[in-house]
């Protein structure tokens, strides 16, 4: 299998890379790595069935070349972090759109001359914006705040890409999967942009006091990249899938301030919390979703997923890939 990944030096992206490079497959990865890393990828770096190149999506030729011999695409290059989102909308934006369309438009080519190449398009639980449902489904409306919010660019382009792929779905039946992360975590993710459990580990480790914003009463729900990698495997190699959307996660909700004091517990018993508002960690006009909690559903009968890390897990994940790297 000649398979494409798009973002392969990312924290997900990597774990995919891995996994696809153990069933036997050829991975090739096209990564700007304006946020991925290389050292994600050191424990396969050197692997006869991988071919690394450094470069930006934007590039209708480059798309062109990387496509020929593809069998899979994994298209899961995109601006990343709550962080990175609030700092630089037009950047989110750009990267969100522009690359996945120039994806679709080579891949609806190759389409057309009788070698269909299946796609799996990485979405995000952002593109339901602020639904105020308590647990949200597939099909359920996308709700998002005023335009002059930043936040809401992310799910608002991550959305059009979905409306994308599915018009391509709709006028040339292409076989296209699409997955809705919901808080993925594990080894090699990092906080730098604002990814909470990595940064309150690092916190943790390092003696300082781990940063909740707002009240800390915002729910979420954690999944570990290994069962999340599994499914979204899983999915393109089941027929049935084709087409359809998919919420990828875990679906057992905690707290945030809950979280920080479990990994205290686990980290460093002797760390502490701190609160701090919305308009210091990023700006005055910041609005956040109080809960996000995915209906799995779908995807259980799909492909009979359930999460196998509960979340103490994937903290002592976390926790012990930065003790390895500190350790380098």
């Amino acid at each position: 299998m000649q398979v494409l990944i798009t973002g392969g030096n990312g924290f997900i992206g990597s774990h995919l890379t891995e996994s696809l490079l153990a069933a036997g497959s050829h991975v090739t990865i096209v990564d700007d790595l304006s946020t991925g890393r290389r050292s994600n990828l050191s424990n396969v770096i050197t692997h006869p069935r991988l071919t690394l190149i450094h470069a930006d999506l934007g590039d209708a030729k480059l798309i062109h070349e990387v496509c020929q011999q593809v069998d899979v695409v994994y298209h899961l290059a995109a601006a990343v972090g709550v962080a990175l989102i609030a700092k630089h909308p037009i950047q989110t934006i750009h990267r969100n759109i522009y690359p996945t369309q120039l994806l679709l438009e080579e891949l609806r080519r190759i389409h057309l001359t009788g070698r269909p190449v299946s796609m799996f398009l990485a979405s995000t639980s952002e593109v339901y914006g602020k639904n105020p449902k308590r647990i949200w489904c597939e099909n359920d409306d996308l709700v998002f705040g005023a335009t002059t919010k930043p936040r809401w660019s992310y799910g608002a382009s991550k959305a059009i890409d979905e409306f994308l792929a599915l018009a391509c779905v709709r006028e040339c039946q292409m076989r296209i999967v699409i997955g809705r992360f919901f808080n993925v975590s594990g080894p090699r993710q990092s906080g730098a942009y604002g990814m909470v459990l990595p940064r309150f580990v690092e916190a943790a480790m390092a003696g300082r006091a781990l940063v909740v914003h707002d009240d800390g009463l915002q729910e979420r729900c954690f999944a570990h990249v290994s069962d999340v990698v599994g499914a979204v495997t899983k999915l393109m190699q089941t027929e049935s899938s084709y087409g359809r959307i998919y919420n990828i996660g875990a679906d057992e909700p905690i707290s945030i301030l809950e979280m920080a004091k479990r990994v205290v517990a686990i980290v460093n018993p002797k760390a502490t919390i701190q609160f701090q508002s919305y308009s210091q960690a990023y700006d005055e006009d910041f609005e956040d979703i109080r809960r996000r909690v995915p209906d799995l559903t779908r995807i259980r009968e799909a492909i009979g997923y359930a999460p196998t890390y509960f979340l103490d897990n994937i903290i002592r994940d976390v926790w012990n890939e930065m003790k390895k790297q500190a350790a380098v």
